[in-house]
């Protein structure tokens, strides 16, 4: 979440016309995350996220993110669900932005996650998984191999200014991972971003996850190759195995792993570093700083890059460990 395109009370008072949520009694930038303008909204009903769409998010893609939510939320999994306009409509326009109005989720999310916090995002997210199998809608992923190129492409050129040696030492992983990246494996709607500021939770239990805008049909360990990267390394860029083996074990409870999806799972867990590498680093170079804007090191993701170049088993991610 960030703020690029900022609003007036006026406008917003104008938007929230349209929706059956009460009058307007206060509002306030949230500056995390990078990729849409997102507002806290408070009003004479309730609490809601108003989110402008902006950069990577297609409006011919909205229907599917929110239809998600709410193919989820029927299913049982604790989301978000988008708030229909007078209408009928789920999305609305403000300052020259695609919107929707989203319900507020109540909880925390963790910024230093636990071991137990670890098991519970394992097992929501096979959650996640089974119940998208009947899903009708389908999104490619547009952070595939294939849109990383892209990235790449845009700023391969200036990637040194980042780090001197970033170009040649990126751009030979790049190869390899792409060149051997599997398309055999079991696959499905992926949350492909599900970070723990993306997990919310309330006396130590989950109680809801959020921000689906990544949301899209692809590999499923793929999925879990972006949570081992997001919630089991520390600080110090050290994996924590036993936070690992606990995500594991919590989403093989739900939905174990064929074989082919463990084997695959270093490569899978090296594309997925490079994907939030690539991202971070475009953004680095590209994003004017502002003060409702809140870039992201892409170095963190280079570190997580060469750890993955080490593993050769998913043993050594905690698999069998818990």
């Amino acid at each position: 979440m960030a703020v690029y395109t900022d609003i007036s009370e006026d406008e917003l008072v104008a938007f929230l016309g349209e929706y059956p949520v009460g009058t307007l009694l206060s509002y306030k930038g949230i500056a995390e995350g990078t990729e849409n303008s997102n507002f806290l909204l408070h009003t004479s009903d309730s609490a809601f996220i108003l989110t402008l769409y902006e950069r990577r998010v297609e409006t011919s893609d909205l229907p599917f993110f929110l239809g998600l939510m709410e193919h989820l939320s029927q299913k049982g999994i604790s989301c978000p669900l988008p708030v229909k306009r007078n209408d009928g409509e789920l999305i609305g326009q403000i300052a020259g932005r695609p919107a929707a109005l989203i319900t507020f989720l109540e909880g925390m999310w963790m910024r230093n996650p636990t071991v137990q916090h670890c098991r519970q995002v394992g097992e929501a997210l096979a959650q996640m998984h089974i119940a998208a199998e009947d899903f009708p809608l389908q999104r490619q992923n547009a952070l595939s191999p294939e849109g990383w190129g892209r990235l790449w492409d845009g700023c391969r050129n200036r990637a040194d200014e980042v780090m001197p040696g970033l170009a040649k030492e990126a751009g030979k992983d790049f190869d390899e991972i792409v060149g051997q990246w599997p398309s055999d494996l079991p696959s499905g709607v992926i949350h492909a971003d599900l970070f723990p500021d993306n997990v919310f939770f309330l006396n130590g239990k989950l109680s809801g996850v959020i921000d689906f805008y990544f949301a899209c049909n692809d590999l499923l360990a793929y999925d879990i190759a972006t949570c081992l990267n997001a919630w089991c390394f520390e600080k110090d860029a050290s994996y924590n195995l036993t936070k690992g083996a606990a995500l594991l074990a919590g989403y093989q409870s739900v939905r174990p792993l064929q074989d082919a999806e463990l084997e695959a799972l270093p490569l899978l867990c090296r594309g997925s570093a490079i994907r939030f590498m690539l991202t971070r680093l475009y953004d680095w170079l590209t994003i004017p700083d502002g003060p409702l804007i809140k870039k992201r090191d892409p170095l963190e993701y280079l570190r997580r890059m060469r750890f993955h170049r080490q593993i050769r088993s998913a043993s050594e991610y905690g698999v069998g460990l818990a």
